[in-house]
């Protein structure tokens, strides 16, 4: 026998990190640069050269020029069309790759950050015959499908059994796994862009928009039967769809918060699941409405009475319609806390009075741990 031919087994060998490209050390900042500015890839290229200016981040043998060469190549990056013919159409525009990747990159930003759970899809406190074992066996009824019938513990009764007579398995041996139903949840996620999301020196919009990719992100990947709708809130409300995030930016709005309300409950009043939910991520009082002529009424002024009963009214609908309402509070104003704690006393929801910082874990936690029971 040869020498090698004894050698089994599994080498270790010491970890040495993997030596980046010039190429992938700018596209891990320029993803985070292009969240910050919306997807206005010339502004993000801006910053990009200043903090290589001021940091070194690239050399005379692959420039940001080369840098932006490589994104177009690798289809990141297209030519902006100029439609109008007066030679202002210059630049680029993100791909629908680039879309995609952002989303992962933000779910591997927040989710990969929290602890891993024992398996990958969760389920309700119900045991039935759904599709994830809860590790526990019951007996054979007619019935219950056979690919559920566990071989070895059948055949474990069947030999007690028969410890003295012939081998024979019988109906009465036959057990199956038990399994907990699987829940459906469809989800909808409200995002305050009212001006107050960047004012105070405080970038609040782009955590809110990492959140919304990567919660959508998770979703179509690892649990592709839930839905998930996004909306924004200002003056008015309206839905988003998944590629536009990166462009997501704030305006000079008041914050609607029953429009965003009422807009979230139409879109899962549509919904075939049992189980809906309203996150809501705001950092600012409710300050508008929009009245039945078409007229805003706005108050940025304390808690306006009017506007406030509005959303409690809100509150107690969505309750009606047995869909709770997860709001995450970013402001820390006493009152305004005050107000969110009677909004979700009235919905029987949750409230967390949180910053920025954790916020996409504790939205991400709340989602499964919601997903683990059914919502009625």
């Amino acid at each position: 026998m040869k020498k090698k031919d004894l050698v089994s087994g599994i080498r270790f060998s010491k970890f040495e990190k993997k030596e980046q490209t010039p190429f992938e050390r700018l596209f891990e900042i320029f993803k985070e640069l292009i969240t910050h500015t919306s997807g206005d890839f010339d502004e993000a290229i801006e910053w990009l050269r200043e903090l290589d200016k001021e940091y070194g981040l690239t050399d005379k043998d692959y420039t940001i020029d080369d840098f932006i060469e490589d994104l177009q190549q690798k289809q990141y990056i297209q030519q902006k069309n100029n439609q109008r013919g007066d030679g202002k159409g210059k630049g680029f525009n993100l791909t629908p790759k680039t879309e995609k990747l952002l989303r992962e990159y933000a779910l591997k930003q927040i989710f990969g950050n929290l602890k891993k759970t024992a398996s990958g899809n969760h389920k309700t406190k119900n045991t039935g015959s759904g599709q994830e074992s809860t590790g526990e066996f019951k007996s054979y009824q007619f019935g219950d499908p056979l690919e559920k019938i566990a071989v070895t513990e059948s055949i474990k009764n069947t030999q007690i059994r028969n410890l003295k007579d012939d081998f024979t398995l019988q109906e009465e041996d036959l057990v199956i796994e038990d399994s907990f139903y699987k829940t459906q949840m469809s989800t909808v996620l409200m995002i305050d862009i009212s001006h107050s999301m960047i004012l105070y020196g405080e970038d609040r919009i782009t955590p809110a928009k990492k959140v919304a990719m990567a919660l959508a992100e998770l979703i179509t990947t690892r649990y592709p039967k839930d839905t998930l709708d996004i909306l924004v809130f200002g003056n008015d409300a309206s839905q988003i769809l998944l590629k536009d995030l990166p462009y997501l930016e704030v305006g000079p709005y008041h914050t609607n918060t029953v429009a965003g309300l009422e807009l979230a409950m139409d879109l899962l009043r549509r919904k075939k699941n049992t189980n809906k939910q309203i996150f809501m991520i705001t950092d600012g009082k409710p300050s508008c409405l929009k009245l039945t002529d078409g007229t805003y009424y706005k108050n940025s002024v304390g808690l306006d009475e009017m506007i406030v009963e509005k959303c409690y009214n809100m509150a107690r609908q969505a309750k009606k319609l047995h869909i709770p309402i997860t709001t995450f509070m970013i402001a820390q104003d006493p009152y305004l806390q005050q107000f969110i704690r009677e909004f979700t006393k009235v919905n029987r929801g949750k409230a967390f009075f949180t910053g920025l910082k954790g916020l996409g874990e504790m939205i991400f936690e709340d989602y499964e741990k919601n997903r683990k029971k059914r919502l009625e």
